[in-house]
């Protein structure tokens, strides 16, 4: 296995729109969600053990969640959670976390992957990602996974790729964030575009030159706590680095601004499980198409995704049709599954309106 592969999980986010069973207080992608004994988080880290050395494996999540990583990947070291004291999107944690494993191994070369990401095909999963890194080890690239769209989604991020090729690696010629549905199609039609997987892989060297090109500031600001890396001072020079830094994604801040980047296609079977619909999409479904987890009784209901994490309560539902039954931790709720983008408002009101703990 080799040493210079090294592997960031960001596992900072909350997860709102899986509201309720996704809080403040314990994210998804502290759940087991897919009803395998596994969490999402610890799924994730899982795949890839084929890929990196365990100790070459970090997690970068809020300073609150420090408690549940480590219970629930106990064989990590604390100097491999790297802990933000305040959400400043997705470009601060990536300058963090390969500024630091630049500064211990400068010949490493990084995957950068969200925890809450469904793969069906492991092994798969596995060659891709090592193919990967072996294109960002020969190459001063940025790569991003690009999945093989099967349906017009409006949920993903799009890439349109060019001719010029790394292997499988294609150029990227434009970002398209989240289209309508008609253009969507017309994505599909043309054949050179991908679903943006926003699974990263490259260079300590290829992310920390583009960091200087695009943001650097950021970049200087991480570079210049190199000294207290893997020390006791780091999490204080965090603390006041986090504070400097503006909120920006990795996407608009480095990929989209970027000339070396390049899209690897790929079929592993992925759902990023952003949205309840996303979950009742790759679940098992009983004869009526529902998707049932937990105690409850059906009456002529359908389509529906139905599910508790209370032992001891019984949900009865009847006459539904592509709905959203959803129970956890003293909230209860029902939604269209056609207009679950109302979750966000729910969780919005909800932290305007009642109880913190609800929230």
């Amino acid at each position: 296995m080799n040493p210079n592969y090294y592997v960031v999980i960001m596992a900072g986010g909350i997860g709102s729109r899986f509201w309720p069973m996704s809080r403040q207080h314990y994210p998804k992608q502290f759940h087991d969600i897919l009803g395998t004994g596994r969490t999402l988080l610890q799924q994730t880290a899982d795949r890839y053990n084929q890929v990196c050395p365990p100790e070459n494996i970090y997690i970068v999540t809020n300073k609150d969640y420090y408690g549940l990583v480590k219970e629930q990947l106990p064989f990590l070291s604390d100097h491999q959670i790297l802990l933000e004291p305040i959400g400043r999107n997705t470009a601060p944690c990536v300058a963090y976390a390969c500024q630091k494993i630049g500064s211990k191994n400068p010949n490493a070369a990084v995957v950068v992957a969200p925890s809450d990401h469904v793969i069906l095909k492991e092994e798969a999963f596995a060659r891709t990602v090592l193919e990967g890194l072996q294109i960002a080890t020969d190459n001063n690239v940025l790569l991003t996974l690009g999945i093989k769209p099967s349906r017009p989604d409006t949920g993903y991020g799009y890439i349109r790729f060019q001719e010029d090729t790394l292997g499988n690696a294609h150029k990227v010629k434009t970002f398209t964030e989240k289209p309508n549905l008609e253009l969507a199609k017309n994505f599909l039609k043309s054949g050179d575009y991908v679903w943006n997987a926003g699974i990263f892989i490259w260079s300590v060297s290829a992310i920390e030159a583009a960091l200087k090109e695009h943001l650097s500031e950021m970049q200087e600001i991480f570079a210049d706590g190199a000294p207290t890396y893997y020390t006791d001072e780091e999490a204080a020079f965090i603390n006041v680095a986090y504070g400097q830094c503006k909120s920006i994604s990795i996407d608009y801040g480095i990929m989209e601004k970027s000339n070396n980047v390049y899209t690897l296609l790929s079929e592993f079977g992925w759902s990023d499980l952003g949205t309840w619909k996303s979950l009742f999409d790759i679940s098992p479904k009983d004869t009526n198409g529902n998707v049932i987890n937990g105690t409850v009784m059906t009456y002529n209901t359908k389509n529906c995704i139905i599910k508790t994490t209370s032992n001891d309560k019984l949900i009865v539902v009847q006459g539904l049709d592509n709905y959203i039954v959803a129970e956890s931790d003293g909230v209860f709720m029902v939604c269209h599954k056609d207009q679950e983008q109302m979750v966000k408002d729910f969780v919005t009101d909800t932290k305007a309106t009642q109880d913190k703990k609800f929230s």
